[in-house]
């Protein structure tokens, strides 16, 4: 009997759950619409409309660049992907800094002897 009246129950909760629908996002709808802006924003290859999206939502390069992915891609390759060679720039040298690399054999001859 107890498994029973159990059963029916399990039945009656499944069935009002079926019927109401969720209506809450995974994401607030104003972060959604910011994002998306922003990969929008990221296909133009123009500095001033990205500049100005990113301030409009203030947000950083350094954090889009480390968090920010469109259409499954990190948004570097993304803007890379729409030929927005400036906007992928900027961004890869927020993730950089200011990282310079020195070929040293370039520079001068270094003179290595073995002694056997």
């Amino acid at each position: 009997m107890n498994k029973i009246k159990s059963t029916i129950t399990a039945a009656i909760t499944l069935t009002l759950l079926a019927g109401t629908s969720f209506t809450s996002s995974a994401m607030d709808k104003y972060i959604e619409d910011s994002l998306i802006e922003v990969c929008k924003a990221s296909t133009t290859n123009s500095m001033l409309k990205f500049n100005k999206t990113m301030k409009s939502y203030r947000l950083n390069n350094k954090a889009v660049a480390n968090k920010v992915m469109c259409n499954g891609d990190d948004i570097t390759d993304f803007a890379r992907n729409h030929g927005s060679y400036k906007v992928a720039a900027k961004l890869e040298k927020s993730l950089n800094g200011n990282v310079s690399i020195t070929d040293v054999a370039a520079l001068s001859k270094i003179d290595v002897k073995f002694v056997e």
